[in-house]
């Protein structure tokens, strides 16, 4: 079984004592430790490692906003998931676009959050129910009209696999639902980001629900 090492950034020690204790009860989370504020976690995760990090928004000294850029920059392969109690929706295009995994509110039911933490490592992007419809209307392209003429370079496979990213299904899922294996579908992702021009799952799905794609399914 894999050990997944988490750090929590947080200036709220109440909340990160409870985080602690709920991630731990999951056999494969490892709390390998705790900071106060973005300066004290990156100098933390250069310590530690860690393999994914929940990271407060605002905090004292430097925010999560701040931080975020700087442990991806050192850590690329490090999954960063703001979890905040913020439902601006600046924050929320800012912090995807800078390269968080997911987005969640504190006030998440448990199960939620580590369903979703789950999917992050299995490379979903994730957000609260709440976010999704706001990270859309953020991210609405002005040229939307000319992307929808990139759908007819996608295969149909392509466009099966961006039709169930737009319902947030992971690659396990989509490979099951199209009778294929995990592998191609994770290779249909990499063509359909290629070919769209787009930089992650969620603005797939973002693409999806913009040109309708359920009327090229049908």
């Amino acid at each position: 079984m894999t050990i997944i090492n988490i750090l929590l950034i947080d200036d709220h020690t109440l909340f990160r004592t409870g985080l602690r204790f709920l991630l731990e009860q999951e056999e494969n989370f490892n709390v390998v430790g705790e900071a106060t504020d973005g300066l004290a976690g990156i100098k933390l995760a250069e310590q530690l490692r860690p393999d994914l990090v929940l990271l407060d928004l605002d905090m004292p000294t430097m925010n999560g906003r701040e931080a975020l850029p700087q442990l991806l920059n050192s850590y690329p392969n490090l999954i960063v998931i703001l979890l905040t109690v913020s439902e601006d929706a600046q924050d929320l295009t800012e912090c995807m676009r800078l390269g968080a995994r997911g987005y969640l509110l504190k006030n998440i039911e448990t199960n939620f959050l580590l369903e979703s933490i789950h999917k992050a490592l299995d490379g979903d992007s994730i957000l609260s129910p709440e976010m999704t419809t706001k990270l859309i209307l953020q991210l609405r392209d002005p040229v939307a009209e000319k992307k929808e003429d990139l759908l007819s370079i996608l295969t149909l496979r392509e466009k099966e696999t961006l039709y169930w990213l737009s319902k947030g299904a992971s690659n396990k899922v989509i490979a099951r639902k199209m009778n294929v294996a995990e592998s191609t579908v994770k290779v249909h992702v990499q063509n359909i980001l290629r070919k769209l021009e787009l930089n992650s799952r969620v603005q797939a799905a973002v693409f999806a629900v913009e040109n309708s794609l359920d009327t090229f399914l049908n």
